[in-house]
């Protein structure tokens, strides 16, 4: 199979719309003392900043966001209630508590905890002992654990990301990038929205110890919800986030940072620029055809392809930068193609800063044609085939 590459339908309206200077730095003048960094727009995907978004780093307590999607997604199965009761073993409470020399929710030796305090001694207090005891809980031991952390991450889309714990603690593989905790944040907000509610609780109190979220966003006004901060002296302060203003969320990542007033300031600076600087600019509706792609031995000789919901990309206001935009696909199609089916993605970049990334699905179903038309497209495809065979033999020779 080849890589098709198509330019998208109405690339030449989009531009014509939109252009009015090529995009350049001007564009993201945002500046920011994390060495990791990115910003995007929730609804659209559109990415509004980033800075060393896919480089490797400690993620420290923000692996607990792994953790915590873990335990949504037992719940969501029914594997698990928040009734479910975990029992805090020794190495929970010895490693994990306050002996650890971490964060911790206080919890007992031996004692067991209902799964609702304790995703909130996770969530709220950033429990290693909470964390510890999840693990052990759910995979029989953190080893485990980590394995199945990392598994599911591939699941849900996170391909450069490692797990090793659910603490966070370091570990030599343990490994995340901006990026994909953005991804995740974004999943768990969307997949688990009832569940989610808990990373805006402000405090939580256990064994009669009350304790702050570790946020510093939500004690802003700036409709910060969400998610978790993180620290180790080999990776720095960070600080996965998430706020909405108007009817738009945004999420962002920092990591790096020197200390935890640095996390805070550039955290805040970063949400604040993303909501006064961008507007949102619709391209493509809900089911509107976006491109066309090439169907083999079908009744027709192409299929629409359309996006489920609107397409929409900010971009910095008051100004009319150029955006591009193709639809990628793996081709030609074989037919039948049912509509409905995920044929490919559409990508719309900003100069050279994807700013899009959306899945497109057949916009009908193209049934397969009469023996002539397949013995047709079967000449045709051997036809191209040697052309580019040719040409390709041509190109390495220059």
């Amino acid at each position: 199979m080849r890589a098709t590459i198509l330019h998208a339908t109405r690339t030449a309206l989009v531009c014509g719309v939109l252009a009015a200077s090529a995009w350049g730095a001007r564009a993201q003048s945002f500046q920011t003392a994390a060495p990791h960094a990115i910003l995007i727009d929730a609804d659209s995907g559109s990415v509004l900043f980033e800075k060393g978004a896919d480089e490797l780093f400690s993620p420290a307590s923000m692996a607990k966001l792994m953790t915590t999607e873990i335990v949504f997604n037992e719940i969501r199965q029914g594997r698990l209630t928040m009734e479910s009761e975990f029992q805090i073993t020794e190495d929970a409470w010895r490693r994990g508590g306050a002996g650890g020399g971490g964060s911790s929710m206080f919890a007992q030796l031996n004692s067991r905890i209902k799964l609702t305090d304790l995703l909130r001694g996770l969530i709220v207090q950033s429990g290693n002992d909470a964390a510890i005891a999840i693990g052990e809980g759910i995979a029989g031991s953190e080893e485990n654990f980590g394995r199945m952390m990392t598994n599911r991450a591939r699941e849900i889309g996170l391909q450069r990301s490692t797990f090793r714990n659910a603490t966070g603690y370091s570990a030599p593989d343990q490994k995340v990038t901006a990026r994909d905790l953005a991804k995740l944040a974004l999943h768990l907000i969307e997949t688990y929205p009832d569940l989610y509610k808990m990373f805006a609780e402000r405090e939580f109190t256990w064994n009669k110890i009350k304790q702050q979220n570790r946020n510093p966003l939500l004690a802003l006004d700036i409709g910060a919800d969400g998610l978790k901060t993180g620290y180790l002296e080999e990776s720095g302060y960070g600080l996965t986030g998430s706020a909405v203003q108007n009817g738009q969320r945004l999420i962002m990542v920092v990591s790096g940072l020197k200390t935890a007033r640095d996390r805070a300031a550039e955290s805040r600076k970063l949400v604040e620029w993303g909501f006064r600087a961008f507007e949102p600019r619709q391209v493509f509706a809900a089911d509107e055809t976006v491109a066309e792609a090439s169907v083999f031995g079908g009744a027709q000789g192409s299929v629409p392809l359309v996006a489920k919901k609107p397409v929409r990309v900010l971009l910095p206001r008051g100004t009319g930068d150029r955006i591009t935009a193709r639809a990628v696909y793996d081709g030609p199609l074989v037919a039948p193609v049912e509509e409905g089916k995920a044929i490919g993605r559409l990508r719309i970049m900003r100069g050279d800063t994807q700013a899009l990334d959306q899945p497109l699905y057949a916009g009908a179903s193209v049934p397969a044609g009469s023996i002539p038309q397949r013995a047709l497209d079967a000449a045709l495809e051997v036809g191209t085939g040697l052309f580019r065979r040719a040409f390709d033999k041509a190109g390495a020779k220059s």
